[in-house]
């Protein structure tokens, strides 16, 4: 039987985009409590069923594919922008496929808008009517209203139009960077992208007996399976050298490993690899919210994702991937790399920050101990010492020096030079995987 957190999920999933939700409306049309439904209201807004904004509500949106994460809704950019809904509130649910600064005449202007794209004008009241005509939303810069004839189009049509105090060229960027965002997310792996789901796999439950292990053990090939109870909790984990001389009509519940590690759909792979690989774990359960079992993840899952990860092209980047594609090998140092100390790597006293200065002797030590060892490299440990301040638009020198490495685990020091004078230094541990 379906939990009362499930029931309110499934109503709400069940919803007609655009549709209008409250705590007090769900707890009232499904007789439950008022905390109940928030808590539920809260998970349905991390899945991206619903999306809340101030002074409007919260409303049922279409869920979004991840390979199109990167488009905003209409109810998003009211966020993004602290805006104020002027009419079309039926929209708000719709993703933009564009946004469109209207900074030219009006003719000009109509022949780059297009349904699904956001007009971003000033008062122009004849832009605004046009823009909605046209099939695409409003946003009104500069804390400008519209017309009483606009606003009952937007509502007819259900295309938002929206207000913010906020000017043009700052509005850009901010949804700019939020689309931005979008990509950088779009690129980040998740359990909940390559775990086996629940019907696909197999599991054992408390009241089962070593007996059943060995039947799923000839079956499977596999040893290791989660132990759950009959309201799908995982209550630990069983593998071979916990059912080693044990007789047969012995409780699973009695010789599993209780309290296992878990991770939910909303784990990074990153995330997972590192936790499986520092506790020397092969099997991860996957649970939801309330802990309720929902499928595996295994260490050869996550590798290949991890690896395929690496092959794909990076639309949006990180502050890492801006760091580290300054580094280049040196020409000079034999395994060393040299690096320009551009604006964006420095604090706002002008010299290279500490967390970058992390970031570059890392990376050194992973491509040196990747030129000995394929595979992939898990920082364990690293001890830094920061010696002098490097400033602004410097070169500098970066080398590498393996001083131990081994089948699982490997040890580097890292000296950082500037103008043949030590800047930072660095003892790296990792673990090393096939």
């Amino acid at each position: 039987m379906a939990t009362k957190h499930e029931q309110i999920l499934t109503y709400i999933s069940e919803l007609p985009v655009g549709a209008k939700i409250s705590v007090r409306l769900i707890a009232k049309e499904l007789l439950l409590s008022e905390g109940t439904a928030y808590r539920a209201i809260k998970e349905a807004e991390n899945r991206g069923l619903v999306s809340t904004i101030e002074r409007v509500g919260t409303i049922r949106i279409e869920t979004k594919k991840k390979d199109n994460i990167e488009k905003l809704t209409y109810a998003e950019v009211v966020n993004i922008v602290d805006g104020q809904v002027l009419g079309g509130r039926e929209g708000l649910h719709k993703t933009l496929n564009r946004f469109v600064i209207g900074a030219m005449k009006l003719d000009a202007m109509m022949r780059y808008v297009e349904a699904g794209n956001l007009l971003i004008v000033g008062n122009r009241y004849n832009g605004h009517k046009l823009a909605l005509e046209a099939g695409a939303a409003v946003l009104i810069t500069g804390g400008f209203d519209t017309s009483d004839e606009v606003i009952d189009l937007a509502n007819q049509l259900q295309l938002p139009i929206i207000s913010t105090s906020y000017d043009t060229f700052t509005v850009a960027a901010m949804i700019n960077r939020a689309i931005y965002d979008q990509l950088i997310k779009k690129e980040i792996v998740l359990v909940d992208d390559i775990f086996i789901h629940i019907h696909e796999t197999f599991y054992l439950s408390t009241s089962d007996t070593v007996d059943k292990w060995q039947e799923l053990n000839e079956k499977t090939g596999h040893s290791r399976y989660p132990v759950i109870d009959h309201q799908l909790k995982v209550h630990g984990m069983v593998t071979a050298k916990d059912v080693v001389g044990v007789p047969k009509d012995t409780l699973i519940g009695k010789v599993m490993t209780p309290n296992p590690i878990t991770v939910n759909e909303r784990t990074s792979v990153a995330s997972a690899a590192h936790v499986m690989v520092w506790e020397g774990i092969e099997l991860l359960p996957v649970v939801d919210s309330e802990k309720r079992f929902m499928g595996i993840v295994s260490r050869q899952d996550v590798l290949k994702a991890l690896q395929t990860a690496q092959r794909q092209p990076h639309v949006g980047e990180t502050i890492d991937d801006i760091v580290t594609s300054r580094m280049d090998e040196s020409k000079e140092e034999v395994d060393g790399f040299k690096c320009d100390v551009t604006p964006q790597m420095t604090n706002q006293l002008g010299t290279i920050s500490h967390g970058v200065m992390t970031t570059l002797v890392t990376e050194a030590g992973r491509r040196m101990l990747r030129k000995h060892k394929k595979g992939n490299v898990v920082l364990e440990n690293i001890t830094i010492y920061f010696i002098k301040p490097v400033q602004i638009d410097s070169v500098i020198t970066i080398t590498p020096k393996i001083l131990e490495i081994g089948r699982k685990h490997g040890k580097v020091d890292v000296e950082m030079y500037f103008e043949n004078e030590i800047v930072a230094k660095a003892l790296l541990m990792v673990q090393l995987i096939d």
